[in-house]
C-alpha cells in the first residue's frame, strides 16, 4: 500500500534552491501552508497524498502572494543574489487558485521590476486548461510545464488520480493542442505496483501511445524524468538514466525535443 508522508511547503514563497534544471529558483505556493489542495492524488507526489487534508490556513490572497513575492525580491536584489527562475509549484495544483491569472500578470510585474532576465515558470498537472483565462494567463509565462504521465487512460488512472471522471487522455490532448511550440509537456516515468494493479508507463505500448500523443501537442519540448525522492506509495521503482536515454532517443527520433533530465 503505501506510508502517510506530508512534505509541504510551510510558506507562500520559498527559496531560493538550487535546482539542476532550471538554476537558481524561487518558489511560489499557492496552496495552504499547512495542507495540500490538489486535483490530482498522485501515487509518486512529494507532498503526501490529498487525504492529509487541507489544513486551516486557506488559500493565501492575491495580495498576501505580491507582497512574499516583492518582499523576497527586495531582498536578495539588495543582497546581490542571483535568481534564474520563478517557480509555481507547492502544496498542489497552482492554477485552482481563484485568483491565478492575476497572480500571474503580478509576477511578471515583479519580475520585470527585479529581475528582468528571470524566467517564470509554472508546473501545472493540465486539469484546468480547460479554463480559457487559466489557458491564457498560462501563456503569458517563460516556462508552461504541463504534465502528461500517460495517454492511456487506465494507467493515467492509476498513477495521477484525478478527481475529476471527466479528465481524459482524449480531453486533454485534444486541450493540450493549443500551446503548440510554446508549452512543455512533463511526463514522469515509473514503475510498481500499487493495490495490487500492476504499474509500468515505459512498456513500448505506453511510449507509442505517448508519442502520438506529443506529435498531436506539438510542444516546445518534452521533459521526462523518474522518481528522485520518497513518495507515499512504497511499491514504485525508478527508471535508471540508462534506460530514460533510450527512451528520449525514441522520442528524439519521432522528431520532438527532449529536454535534460
Amino acid at each position: 500500500m503505501g506510508k502517510d508522508q506530508t512534505v509541504l511547503f510551510h510558506s507562500t514563497v520559498f527559496g531560493p534552491i538550487h535546482s539542476r534544471r532550471l538554476g537558481v529558483s524561487l518558489g511560489i505556493n499557492l496552496m495552504p501552508n499547512d495542507g495540500k489542495v490538489c486535483s490530482f492524488d498522485c501515487l509518486y507526489c512529494e507532498a503526501g497524498y490529498n487525504a492529509q487534508g487541507k489544513g486551516r490556513a486557506g488559500l493565501p490572497s492575491r495580495e498576501d502572494v505580491y507582497l512574499a513575492l516583492e518582499g523576497k525580491l527586495k531582498e536578495m536584489k539588495t543582497a546581490g543574489d542571483a535568481l534564474d527562475v520563478i517557480t509555481f509549484s507547492g502544496n498542489g495544483e497552482p492554477t485552482l487558485h481563484p485568483e491565478f491569472p492575476g497572480i500571474i500578470d503580478d509576477t511578471l510585474k515583479l519580475r520585470n521590476e527585479y529581475y528582468p532576465e528571470a524566467k517564470v515558470s509554472v508546473l501545472t498537472n493540465s486539469t484546468r486548461i480547460f479554463d480559457s483565462e487559466v489557458a491564457d494567463a498560462l501563456e503569458r509565462v517563460d516556462n508552461n510545464i504541463l504534465k502528461l504521465d500517460s495517454a492511456i487512460d487506465s494507467t493515467m488512472r492509476l498513477i495521477d488520480r484525478p478527481a475529476s471522471k471527466e479528465f481524459t487522455v482524449e480531453r486533454v490532448v485534444g486541450a493540450l493542442r493549443r500551446f503548440e511550440g510554446t508549452g512543455i509537456i512533463q511526463t514522469m516515468l515509473l514503475r510498481g505496483e500499487h493495490c495490487g494493479h500492476k504499474i509500468d508507463n515505459t512498456t513500448p505500448e505506453e511510449i507509442d501511445a505517448l508519442i502520438d500523443a506529443y506529435k498531436k501537442i506539438k510542444p516546445r519540448e518534452v521533459m521526462i524524468y523518474s522518481l528522485d525522492r520518497s513518495t507515499p506509495e512504497e511499491n514504485l521503482k525508478k527508471v535508471d538514466k540508462r534506460e530514460l536515454d533510450h527512451i528520449a532517443a525514441r522520442i528524439r527520433a519521432a522528431g520532438i525535443p527532449v529536454t535534460d533530465y
